[in-house]
């Protein structure tokens, strides 16, 4: 699998979580009710739980500082670094199993990997950073600094660029 191919599984497996929104229907449009405002209506569920001037974008500033406390959150041991564990901790599993599925697995395992920039079995703040910048350049279409739910569900239907 390429390089490219394996960037674009892991965006996929760790942002899919970041759009879905419980109760509601990930294919039902975002839009605000007729009125005055213009712009789409905000949900405080995936990627917009980063907007934390809830102006409706999330800014690249927003991005990193969501995903450095998100790196925080995921290091249970608090050593600075993750482990392939602490990493996936929070990954669903499918129906009643406890374990990953073997296709999740290996999609988590490529994802570490490639995270995983000086292969030392650990991704840290600086490499994790590096992979949450990717992810939100490719969700960022339009390249003005800002993202949104709608913007990172058409970036996440492309197909990654090369292919």
């Amino acid at each position: 699998m390429s390089r490219l191919s394996l960037l674009a599984t892991a965006v996929l497996i760790l942002a899919s979580p970041a759009f879905a929104s419980p109760g509601q229907d990930a294919d039902a449009p975002q839009t605000a009710p007729a009125g005055p405002s213009s712009r789409p209506a905000r949900i405080d569920g995936g990627v917009m739980r980063y907007d934390t001037d809830k102006d409706g974008a999330v800014t690249a500033e927003e991005w990193k500082a969501g995903q450095q406390a998100r790196f925080k959150r995921l290091d249970a041991n608090r050593d600075g670094k993750l482990s392939q564990d602490e990493l996936f901790a929070r990954t669903p599993a499918i129906g009643n199993s406890v374990l990953p599925t073997d296709r999740q697995a290996n999609q988590q395992s490529s994802y570490f990997l490639l995270l995983d920039v000086d292969k030392d079995g650990f991704v840290t703040l600086a490499e994790f950073m590096v992979g949450a910048d990717r992810n939100f350049a490719r969700c960022d279409l339009d390249k003005n600094g800002r993202i949104d739910t709608a913007e990172c569900r058409q970036a996440l239907q492309r197909k990654p660029a090369g292919r």
